[in-house]
C-alpha cells in the first residue's frame, strides 16, 4: 500500500464519519430516514457509497443508534490504522535519509 492509498482510505472513512454523524444528529427528527454507508474496494483504493435506508413510513426517526454507534468504532479504527501506517512510512523514510546523509 502506498501513502496515497492510505490517504484515500482516510478520506473514505471521513466521508463515512460525516454521514454517520448526520444520522446520529437527526435521530430525534420525526420522519428522518438514515443513509447507509458501504465501503467497497475499487481500483486499489476504498470508496464509500451511500444509499438511503428503506422508508418504513413511521412518524419517528428510523435511525438505529446501536448501529450508528458501533459504526463509529469501525470508523475510528479504520482511520487510526491508516494514520499509523502513514506515520510508520514517514519514520522509515526518515531513517533511510539519515543513513544516506
Amino acid at each position: 500500500m502506498t501513502i496515497s492509498n492510505n490517504v484515500a482510505s482516510m478520506q473514505t472513512y471521513s466521508a463515512f464519519a460525516n454521514q454517520n454523524a448526520n444520522n446520529i444528529a437527526n435521530s430525534n427528527t420525526d420522519g428522518f430516514v438514515p443513509t447507509n454507508t458501504n465501503i467497497t474496494q475499487q481500483a486499489n483504493s476504498p470508496r464509500a457509497s451511500f444509499t438511503q435506508a428503506q422508508n418504513s413510513g413511521t412518524v419517528q426517526s428510523q435511525t438505529n443508534l446501536a448501529k450508528e454507534i458501533t459504526d463509529q468504532v469501525s470508523i475510528t479504527n479504520g482511520f487510526d490504522a491508516n494514520a499509523n501506517a502513514i506515520k510508520t512510512k514517514d519514520q522509515m523514510l526518515g531513517s533511510v535519509i539519515d543513513m544516506l546523509a
